[in-house]
């Protein structure tokens, strides 16, 4: 009879050994003329408990708005040591005090995270446990279906229909696959939610108002579920990467296999090769740089159970290299080509979910009922569908975007954001025009 036996590291050993060893994160604006190098060291004594520990750290500086030029990362030998060049928005050094001091406890707090933070997900609204739950916080829609002109219109406006404010709504739409994640608020009275039988009600009314839109066939891929976040763990895009992964949005990056390979440069590349000698599977990619890109490859090589042992990234003009020593958790293989396949097309995936397409509307205005379902509609009404989204409401202030294209495929008409004002009454919304991107994939 084969036995097997599984570590165990006591957690009161654990604490002592990380008081003994402490995160240490050193921020330095004298090593490099032109950035501030972000360092960090920290002592691994429970690996299993460690991963997606990067993920918490890039998502620090992300969430800041930090420009990351060069980041080099490894964790071999019980210990995680990793490097970030960054930058503000304009390419400055980071000279603030606040902002220092925040960088340093942020990444010490996540460096001693018990791995991945995470919400609750409410499955069904009718199965809730009423005498254990007592009211829902920080409530939202998760919704992931097939792409049709008019669809965030006719959600919006069933929130709206059904006595609900949207306090936020962020949504990415990528190879005729949409996700969103939307907010809600009662608009009857502020404050957490109580009515359980409402939610239900709410639940069953957009997935009736979703599926008359689309093919009984595309029906059964409709997922629509209500999810509570935790406060301040409030990880939207997270959460979409991983709602569109589970989609299967990176199945149809599959066409890019046919693609011819010339003028890479334009493109995104992708390689999966094997370091035999350390037992490493070595993981390329090349694109156009962009920010949050780091992000985005992180999260999905952490959501797929793929552990990053090292790293290295750097960005020269308009183009970004990053290369990941990686090796898969568990019982998961790339030994065949069909996985090693999947890991490059996944990896497209999250790269294009972020790249805006189109038009952009950037909107500024005073916050009212429905305002979300007004924008929606006079883009709905002028033939246009929305190819991503992110608003959010902040005191009595609404801001955000609207990536807008034509359902004809023409170009838009930039007078589209001078009827959004009139219906919003904001201030003119600004306008910028994104192209598309060509993909390739290396064997």
């Amino acid at each position: 009879m084969e036995m097997t036996y599984q570590a165990h590291i006591d957690r009161e050993i654990e604490s002592l050994m990380e008081r003994i060893h402490p995160p240490r994160v050193c921020i330095d604006n004298d090593s490099c003329r032109d950035c501030t190098v972000v360092k960090g060291v920290l002592k691994q004594i429970d690996c299993a408990n460690r991963h997606g520990i990067l993920l918490e750290m890039v998502q620090v500086l992300t969430d800041l708005d930090l420009v990351i030029s060069k980041s080099y990362i490894s964790s071999d030998g019980g210990w995680l040591m990793d490097a970030f060049h960054v930058t503000d928005q304009v390419g400055h050094k980071l000279t603030d005090n606040c902002l220092v001091n925040y960088i340093q406890q942020a990444l010490c707090e996540a460096r001693s995270s018990r791995g991945i933070s995470s919400d609750v997900e409410l499955q069904s609204c009718n199965e809730l446990p009423g005498s254990k739950v007592s009211s829902v916080e920080n409530l939202a829609i998760e919704l992931t279906t097939t792409d049709q002109p008019g669809l965030f219109l006719d959600v919006s406006a069933a929130l709206l229909g059904l006595g609900f404010n949207v306090s936020s709504a962020t949504a990415w739409t990528h190879k005729d696959r949409a996700a969103g994640i939307i907010h809600l608020e009662d608009a009857n009275q502020l404050g957490p939610i109580y009515d359980f039988q409402l939610l239900a009600h709410v639940q069953e009314e957009l997935q009736n108002v979703v599926k008359a839109q689309i093919g009984e066939e595309e029906r059964k891929r409709v997922r629509l579920r209500l999810r509570s976040f935790a406060a301040g763990r409030n990880h939207t895009e997270r959460r979409l990467h991983q709602m569109m992964h589970d989609d299967g949005d990176y199945e149809r990056c599959g066409a890019c296999l046919g693609q011819k390979k010339n003028n890479r440069r334009e493109g995104i590349e992708v390689s999966v090769g094997r370091y035999e000698e350390k037992e490493y599977w070595v993981v390329n990619v090349r694109c156009r740089d962009r920010p949050k890109l780091l992000f985005d490859t992180v999260c999905v090589l952490t959501y797929m159970q793929y552990e990053i042992f090292h790293a290295a990234v750097s960005s020269n003009t308009s183009m970004a290299d990053q290369e990941y020593f990686v090796r898969p958790k568990g019982s998961l293989k790339l030994d065949n080509e069909s996985e090693r396949q999947k890991l490059s097309l996944c990896l497209i995936a999250a790269i294009e979910r972020r790249v805006s397409h189109g038009l952009k509307m950037d909107i500024h205005t005073e916050n009212r009922a429905g305002l979300l379902s007004k924008v929606t509609r006079v883009i709905s009404e002028n033939g246009l569908s929305i190819t991503k989204m992110d608003i959010g409401v902040e005191g009595e202030t609404a801001t955000g975007s609207f990536h807008v294209a034509n359902c004809s495929g023409e170009d838009v008409n930039p007078n589209i954001a001078e009827l959004v004002r009139r219906e919003t009454g904001g201030k003119h919304p600004s306008i910028d025009i994104f192209s598309d991107v060509q993909v390739n994939i290396l064997g």
